[in-house]
């Protein structure tokens, strides 16, 4: 894999976007908390001409209004790919199999000239997960080699390692063009 990446979130208000193919930033969690960074962070990552992603911690309940939420407040322009992140939050709850469904189908509604994908763990795909819905793309996290994920559906980005304060990832595309065309093809 030579197409590289990283995700970040508010805690990596500062980093250094170059050498990255692609950059996914966290936008919004629920239907309250928003990012102060993500502005700066998508301005820096879009300077060093990788391609941009905002993601969306799920949580359970209101599901169309998380959806409208972290469209309305991800700065998106297009060729921007939108990711739920379908994890356990602090409190050790997590959005159903059909809540993820719905958020996913809803981004989608919302923003159909988008790339949706989903991101979630090998627990969760293959213990929660009962539907493989993942709208345009898995994102998964294994962290093993670098994209060799543990799993037989097909994958679209490979969160495999937690080094430093950054968590990297490889994309299933031969080159950044390629990932590029792929993220604006909806958008013609």
């Amino acid at each position: 894999m030579t197409v590289k990446g990283v995700d970040i979130s508010a805690y990596q208000p500062e980093f250094d976007p170059s050498g990255w193919d692609f950059v996914f930033i966290k936008a919004t969690e629920g239907r309250s908390w928003k990012s102060s960074v993500r502005h700066k962070q998508a301005t820096a990552a879009r300077d060093a001409g990788a391609v941009v992603g905002f993601y969306h911690f799920l949580w359970p309940g209101n599901i169309a209004a998380q959806a409208a939420y972290f469209v309305e407040h991800a700065p998106l322009r297009p060729g921007d790919v939108l990711a739920c992140d379908w994890e356990d939050n602090l409190e050790g709850t997590a959005a159903s199999c059909a809540e993820k469904d719905a958020f996913l189908a809803e981004v989608k509604r919302l923003r159909p000239e988008h790339r949706v994908v989903l991101y979630c763990n090998r627990d969760f795909w293959f213990h929660r997960d009962t539907t493989s819905g993942c709208a345009d793309g898995l994102w998964i996290a294994d962290l093993t080699t670098a994209g060799r994920p543990r799993i037989r559906h097909p994958w679209t980005f490979h969160q495999y390692s937690h080094a430093g304060n950054l968590d990297r990832n490889v994309a299933a595309f031969p080159t950044r063009a390629a990932l590029r065309a792929w993220a604006t093809e909806l958008t013609a």
